[in-house]
């Protein structure tokens, strides 16, 4: 078994030993000297990592990180000379897993070299592949946005949720509630756009018995029932303005009064709100109060739309299919994912999720082929107001970036792809050529393959 070199001071090597959780011990050319007992029974023998450098054993890379597109926490480490933190994709024995690094610089000396200790640990807050249920992806948009997640989950920071419809924001409140210290506690959802204006105080805060026509007996609120959990506010932009103050005043002092009562009770609460609504222009026009619009917002997350993820359509896909037909084994065919990657998606993942259950169902076998997936789209939902029809025989084209991805994977014939767009084959030869010349004009081809591509007719 390969020991550390003999200048690794052995104290830290002891150190690292004794440690529950798995680490590893780093010199600044990121060679692993040392992986501790915790690390070799999670993540594999120390015979297979010390001496190789981590970003070769985590990331499979060979560079380091921040040569590589990630983000590199020693690098931060060296230049602050304090801890820390980022979330990584590492692969593992399980396959590729997000992992939490916190990483310390250590000096051994005033003038010795400088050593670095990298603590790692699973985070279960999504999957980088299918998975039947969760959060799925591996884009860099949505890597950004979990690792704002992970960060704040431990804390006790009111966290507000922003994105459009079908991004996944009571996803990602389930996430945060689970990855926080109140797991063991219930998480309590509040729909405010259901709720009526004469009953949001007493769904909220509760009442007492005789405290307006109705109330035959005493009933706690939904701020009691997520005592010690959390609170999830959904569609907070809904919530009339004359019934904001009431929400300001428990989140600002942690108390409140049930309906009819004068008691003050406490309330241990952590809240996540949500919306899909602009509050900051809501405030400008004086339709949401800007008090509350700070208190709700300590820590803002902004959730990706599905255009910016791209990269995550084909393992959502698969795990939406597992999810809307459990059972099936359902798969997409080639030419099927062409034309789902394809779509503008207005309606992010929830639109998508509607695509693939409508496919499931005009499909008999395990496959799911272009035919089918073209009468799924040919069936949808007319447009919402505002919006281009995206199905159909009115299917709005690819973007540069996304129709050179396309050209680069599709595995059949680009005349089959030009049908399966709905487009013409000469319009496909047209704008591929476009892709050339920009190209060949010093633009900034829209993806790294584009510029092998042959220009020569269909």
């Amino acid at each position: 078994m390969p020991k550390p070199p003999s200048s690794v001071p052995a104290e830290l090597v002891s150190l690292l030993e004794g440690l529950p959780e798995p680490h590893i011990l780093m010199d600044e050319q990121y060679l692993i000297l040392a992986a501790n007992a915790a690390y070799r029974r999670q993540f594999g023998p120390q015979d297979e990592v010390v001496n190789r450098p981590c970003y070769a054993v985590s990331h499979h890379f060979t560079l380091p990180c921040d040569q590589a597109g990630e983000t590199c926490p020693r690098a931060q480490a060296l230049l602050s000379g304090q801890v820390q933190r980022v979330l990584h994709l590492h692969h593992t024995p399980q396959g590729e897993e997000y992992v939490q690094i916190e990483l310390t610089p250590v000096r051994g000396s005033a003038s010795g070299p400088v050593f670095f200790i990298e603590k790692m640990a699973h985070q279960p807050l999504a999957q980088p592949r299918p998975s039947a249920e969760g959060l799925v992806g591996r884009s860099p948009a949505f890597r950004h946005m979990l690792g704002l997640v992970a960060r704040v989950a431990p804390s006790q920071a009111s966290v507000l949720l922003l994105g459009e419809s079908g991004t996944g924001k009571e996803l990602v409140a389930h996430a945060l509630h689970r990855a926080s210290q109140r797991a063991h506690r219930p998480l309590v959802p509040v729909d405010c756009s259901s709720l009526p204006e004469a009953l949001f105080e007493s769904e909220l805060f509760g009442h007492e018995k005789g405290a307006f026509t109705g109330a035959t007996q005493a009933r706690p609120g939904l701020v009691e029932s997520a005592h010690g959990g959390t609170l999830f506010l959904d569609e907070v932009g809904d919530i009339p303005l004359a019934q904001q103050v009431k929400l300001l005043r428990l989140l600002e002092t942690g108390t409140y009064r049930r309906v009819g009562s004068t008691e003050l009770r406490h309330a241990d609460i952590r809240v996540v709100s949500a919306t899909h609504r602009p509050l900051a222009q809501m405030v400008t026009e004086g339709r949401f109060r800007e008090d509350l619009y700070y208190r709700l917002g300590i820590f803002p997350i902004h959730l990706p739309p599905l255009r910016e993820r791209r990269e995550d359509i084909a393992p959502l896909a698969q795990a939406l299919l597992e999810r809307v037909a459990p059972g099936r084994q359902l798969q997409l065919a080639a030419g099927a994912l062409v034309l789902v990657q394809a779509q503008p998606f207005p309606g992010n993942v929830r639109e998508l999720r509607n695509l693939l259950e409508r496919a499931a169902l005009l499909c008999d076998g395990h496959t799911i082929g272009q035919e089918q997936m073209r009468a799924a789209l040919a069936c949808g939902l007319a447009p919402a107001a505002g919006q281009v029809a995206p199905h159909g025989m009115e299917k709005i084209p690819p973007d540069d970036a996304t129709l050179a991805h396309l050209l680069a994977d599709y595995p059949g014939r680009r005349a089959d792809l030009a049908r399966s767009l709905g487009m013409s084959e000469r319009s496909l030869y047209r704008r591929l050529q476009q892709l050339k010349r920009r190209a060949t004009d010093g633009g900034r081809p829209p993806c790294g393959s584009i510029e092998s591509l042959p220009c020569s007719p269909l």
